[in-house]
Parts: C-alpha cells; structure tokens; sequence
C-alpha cells in the first residue's frame, strides 16, 4: 500500500500571534481548509475552516474578528511518519476524530495528508471493491424546510456537523444546507448591513455571530428554505464506493445523499465514511 509522503502536501502555515480576520484572509487568499500555526518558528498546531466556523457561529460576543487571537481555536497537531501506510493514516483520522494529519521525515514537518487525499487514493486504487451500502451513515441530521435559520445554527453546533438535510411538510428530501451555505450568507450579510469588519480593507466580512442563533434577528425570521441549495447530490445503496469517492471529489463536496431503490432517501455517505473502508480494509 502507499504511504503518507506519496500523496501529502505542502503545509501552508500561520503564526501563533495572528487573529481570526488574518487566518480567514489566509484560508480564502489560499484556497486552503486548514493552515499549520507555528511557534518560534516550529510548527505546534493546526487551524480548519470548520473550527473558525463553528466557533464564529457559536461565538456570542462583539468582537471584532482582529481582536479574537487564533489561540481561542487552534488546536494540537498529531503527525505520523512519511512511510506510515494510508490505512494506518485512515485509523489514525478515525481515532482522534480528524481531518488531517501532519506528515514528518526525521523528526521535521515535511508536509500534511488529509481525508480527501485518502478518498482520492481510494477512488483508485479499490474500484469495484466495496459498495456505498457497506459504509453509508443510516443517520442523517435533518430538520424541516420551513425552520429558521437560527435553529439550523444551533443544531449544526450542537451535533458539530456541517451538513443539514432538509425536509418538507411530507417528509420528502428538498434541500441541503452547509456550512458553505451560512458563510455565502455571511458574505451577503456583509455587504447589506452595517456589520463589517473593515479593520483589514482586504477583508469586509463578519460574521453576525448573534443575529445566526438569534430568535429575534434575522435568524429567527429567515426560513431554511430561503438560502438552501435544493439540489441534493445523490448515489444509490449499491453503487461502487470508489467512484462515489471520486464524485466527492469532483463536485467539492464532503457527503452525498444515499438513496434506495426506490429512490428514498435512506442516508449519507461522506469522505469519513470512505476514510473508515481505507481503514479496515482487508
């Protein structure tokens, strides 16, 4: 089986000193879901797009994003050596309940792996191996279409999820909202109302942290159905779970819908289900 150095990256890093407003320039200006924080130079921690998120959304105070130091939300790195096999990289994801993992060679960061690097070696290297079906997760995170947006907010940061599946009165599938979703929203948000954070002129986004999870503000008054994307990506129970890696990965997207025969929406498939099969691959 490979190894780690055969599909790492190079690490895109940030200093301990920076804040919030310098570490969502560098995740935008890189196209990056994550950076390196380093200390005096040696790298210590790691920040993700989903840690910012969800602590953005969660956040209550009023801060601006360059008074909040990146101290509140990185967290320890894990690294594993360059020969380590992609099966042991998966198991190790899996027991620290990770997205990535920082790469060495002698004891010196070399580079970072990631899931969708193990989905992307999976979709070629096990085609025709295992089915969706085996791997699906049967419980999706749901709630109804008309909810708003603040209680989709808080389910997101109860359940530390990134994806909601939407439903209508009927029980029927008609949306999905991501985190994605709230940070365009955010954005839009940015630019109508006077809650801009201008003290970088590069950056003139905020998150209205308070107005998301507030039943009174435009949270409480504005419905899922209003921002959500309604076209679900969706394989079906027994489709071959590598090229559903691959769809994954060419739509940019973290899970699809499964569906039966019937075409019922039965559950989720995601790149951490795919990780899984890497890892207890026989």
């Amino acid at each position: 089986m490979d190894t780690a150095k055969a599909y790492m990256n190079n690490p895109i890093v940030i200093k301990d000193t920076a804040n919030l407003a310098q570490v969502l320039k560098k995740i935008i200006d890189e196209k990056k879901s994550r950076l390196l924080v380093t200390t005096n130079n040696n790298i210590t921690h790691i920040v993700s797009e989903k840690d910012l998120g969800l602590f953005l959304l969660s956040d209550n105070s009023e801060r601006k994003l360059d008074q909040i130091p990146i101290t509140e939300i990185f967290k320890k790195i894990i690294s594993i050596d360059e020969n380590t096999t992609l099966d042991k990289c998966a198991e190790t994801m899996l027991e620290n309940s990770i997205g990535s993992l920082i790469i060495t060679s002698q004891e010196k960061v070399v580079g970072l792996i990631t899931k969708s690097d193990l989905v992307k070696y999976f979709a070629t290297a096990h085609l025709q191996e295992k089915s969706v079906g085996e791997y699906m997760s049967p419980y999706y995170a749901w709630q109804y279409s008309n909810s708003s947006i603040s209680k989709i907010v808080l389910k997101m940061i109860d359940e530390k999820i990134s994806r909601i599946i939407l439903r209508d009165n009927n029980e029927n599938p008609v949306g999905i909202i991501t985190f994605r979703d709230l940070f365009n929203m955010s954005l839009k948000l940015g630019e109508e109302e006077d809650v801009l954070d201008n003290s970088d002129p590069m950056i003139s986004v905020i998150f209205p942290r308070k107005g998301f999870v507030s039943e009174s503000g435009f949270g409480g008054s504005t419905k899922a159905s209003e921002i959500m994307s309604q076209n679900i990506i969706s394989v079906k129970y027994d489709d071959d779970l590598a090229k559903t890696g691959k769809l994954l990965l060419d739509k940019n997207i973290n899970g699809a819908g499964v569906l039966s025969r019937n075409n019922n929406l039965i559950g989720i498939i995601s790149k951490t289900d795919i990780v899984k099969a890497l890892a207890f691959l026989k």
